[in-house]
This record gives C-alpha cells, structure tokens and sequence, in this order.
C-alpha cells in the first residue's frame, strides 16, 4: 500500500527535537511565571464570525489564510488562526474582566493559517502568548515587551533588535489614514494588486508589503508618529523612555503596523538578523477596542505572541545550548532473569523517590544493551548480573566521563550519589 505522508505545511517533532521545544516552553512558562501571569487554555475551534469580527474582514488572515469549515449543524468554524481573539472571546464569555485588574494571561497553543511553507512559517504553527487586560498605561506596555525580551534572552538569543512604533488610536488615525491614503493615491500605478485593493480597506498594510516596489514606495511615506495626538504622543514617548533606562537595543520603524485590524497605538516587533525572511520572533501591540467588539465592557489591553519555531532557529543561530537537565539519567542493564526482575523492582523505587531511569525490556544482551544505552543520551549505566545480586554491590559508569565507581544496589545510596 501507498505511504500515507504529513500534510503539506506541518512538522514531525521528533525525540531529538522535542529537548529544543521543552527547553523554550519551560523558559516562557517560567518567566511568565515570574512576571504574574496566569495560563489560559482554549478551544482548537471557535466561530468563524470570532476572526472576522476580531481579527478584520480586510486581514489577509480572514480573506486568505483560515481553515474553515461547516459543521455536521451548517455552523461556519474555524481552526484558531491566532490567540488574541480566543482569549478576549473567553475573557468575555467567562466574566473574568470582574476580577481584580489587571488581567494576566498567557497561552502555550497551536495554530492554524494556510501559508506558503518556508523556514519559520509552516500551516500548523505554535505560539506562546501574553495578553495584560485592563491597564492602559506606558508601563503595561513596558511589562509585555520586558517579559517578550527576557524570553528571548533566557533562551541564549542575542541578534536580536526591537522594532518599535505607535499607530495611533481612533482619534488620530483617521488624519493619518487620510494622509497615507493621499500618499499611496499618487503612486497608485506602482503598486501591486493587493496594495492597490488595500488603498480602499487598510492602506496601513501597504507599509507592510513584501514586494520589492511598493517597499521602495513606503520608505517615503508618511510616518504615523507624525500624526500622534496628544494623548498618544505622551503615551509612545514615555514608554520609549522606558526602554531607554533598559539594556533592550531597539529601533522606531515606522513600517512596524503588524497585520491585524485590532491593533490601536504602541505596535512592536523583535526581528532577528540571522534566521532568512521570517525574521520576526516575537511581535504585539495594544488592542484597546477589541474586547468591547467582542461584547465585553471597554477595556484596554495589549499583548505580543512568540513563535517557537523561530524561536528555536534563532537560539540554533547564535549557538544557543539546551540546558542540561538537573537530574541525570540512569540506565540498568540486567544480565539474567532474576537480575531483569531485580532491575525492573529498582527503577520503580528509583522513579518514586525522583530519579529518571530506565531497563531492558526485551531479553538483549549486555552488549546490545550498552549500546542503547550510549545511543539513547543516558547519563550513567549500570550492569547488575547473578555476582552483583549476591554481593548486592555493582559498578556505575559515567557514559558522558568514562569514569566507574562501587555503588551498593540501595535506592538510598544510589539517590545520595546521582541526586
């Protein structure tokens, strides 16, 4: 029969990847651990009506990109596309904007969006996500971007630079729509289809167009910072103070918009120099009118979302290392029946009180087993045969050293000299 292949655009993650990923989930779930944040879990699925409204009719991610499909009760659904919206819809649909502000939360979630495969985008794709709910000052702002960059900077990445911009609220954006529209207007021959449909929807993803001309284009024209009201400018200036007084290395860029409808103000992005065309790691902005289309009470909030495949192409990049686990990892090779049975009753006393360690399922023999053993990583090995049964001492090799010692075959002792 035929071999049945992986979809187009998803990933095996095989065991000797699997280190890269616990590595990176373990580092954003502890230091958003460290920062206040509380996890959130939600459905695969939601309402295509959820996106739409959320993330924007006009978005690339609605017109082009979602998996969406009718179910067995013709209801339109739709595989999560992107975090954000999931996470206000259950903040709203939960209540949970009635408890103490503000809100924090984060997500550690698959995704879906039909995109051209390439390095660092593929159609199933996973995300690490931060949302702070109910705080509209520069200093919220400041916590997501300070809790994106130590993410990054606990996983041993360094070439990196944060790209920062504020787009500007409802007050001030329609002058500066007005302006970038009248911009574009005037090349209007020059630019590609999309764009030339994105003057009348969403002239501020034209900034953000990947084609060579319109790129040229963009680099002329009006810079959103320009046309920051008051109330904005104060915002943007006092949060660029912020980052000044840190060690964070960054750059205002105004074609930093981000592609989502919902986004309002302070937008950022931390772009890696050495990981091809998706060089954006770790990207948000405020949504200060989102949660309110969504049914739920105004309230301001802004969040980012950080790839974890590019995540780990940067940490591959700048030679970033996986940490040695703590514990180390024991493997016994028993020689026999009655030391397979010994061998099988040790590790279970072993597992309980907190040591990693495996044994010889299938009848090898001490050759073979030794040679698994070396394959598969573990730390040390030790061979229990009918002489170290009766003396109830063995041998204890460090696979990674070279070195032996005499262990006594007690939980005890050889937790004293592992843990």
């Amino acid at each position: 029969m035929p071999q049945i292949k992986k979809p187009r655009g998803t990933a095996d993650i095989l065991p000797s990847e699997t280190p890269f990923w616990r590595q990176v989930e373990s580092i954003c779930r502890s230091q958003a651990k460290l920062y206040g944040f509380s996890e959130i879990r939600f459905p695969t699925f939601e309402y295509t009506e959820l996106f739409v409204r959320g993330v924007g009719d006009t978005t690339d991610i609605v017109q082009k990109e979602m998996y969406t499909f009718t179910d067995k009760d013709g209801r339109s659904m739709t595989l999560r596309p992107e975090g954000t919206a999931c996470v206000c819809r259950s903040v709203v649909e939960n209540g949970l904007y009635a408890n103490a502000l503000p809100l924090k939360l984060y997500y550690l979630s698959n995704f879906f969006r039909y995109e051209k495969p390439q390095a660092g985008r593929s159609r199933e794709f996973f995300q690490f996500g931060c949302e702070i709910m109910g705080a509209d000052t520069p200093y919220a702002d400041g916590e997501a971007i300070f809790l994106a960059n130590s993410v990054i900077r606990n996983l041993g990445i360094k070439n990196y630079v944060l790209h920062l911009n504020s787009i500007g609220c409802s007050n001030c954006r329609p002058e500066y729509r007005a302006a970038l529209k009248n911009y574009f207007q005037a090349n209007y021959d020059k630019l590609c289809d999309n764009c030339k449909g994105r003057l009348e929807t969403n002239p501020l993803r034209i900034l953000d167009c990947k084609e060579e001309e319109c790129g040229e284009i963009a680099r002329s024209a009006p810079k959103t910072t320009d046309y920051l009201c008051d109330s904005c400018a104060r915002h943007y200036n006092s949060l660029k103070g912020l980052i000044k007084e840190s060690d964070i290395k960054f750059i205002e860029d105004p074609k930093c918009v981000r592609g989502l409808d919902y986004y309002t103000g302070v937008v950022f992005e931390f772009v890696h120099g050495g990981i091809g065309a998706q060089s954006t790691i770790a990207a948000g902005g405020r949504y200060n009118g989102l949660i309110s289309q969504l049914g739920g009470p105004e309230l301001p909030a802004i969040g980012f979302a950080a790839g974890i495949s590019r995540l780990i192409l940067a940490m591959e990049a700048d030679n970033g290392e996986i940490r040695k686990s703590e514990k180390p990892v024991l493997y016994i090779a028993p020689l026999g029946d009655k030391a397979a049975g010994f061998a099988f009753r040790l590790c279970e006393e072993l597992r309980e009180k907190g040591l990693s360690c495996e044994t010889d399922l299938t009848g090898r023999s001490v050759k073979a087993q030794m040679k698994y053993a070396d394959k598969g990583g573990y730390d040390f090995v030790c061979v229990i045969g009918e002489n170290e049964l009766i003396s109830g001492k063995a041998r204890l090799k460090n696979l990674k050293t070279g070195e032996e010692r005499d262990i006594s075959l007690s939980t005890d002792e050889i937790i004293k000299i592992l843990i």
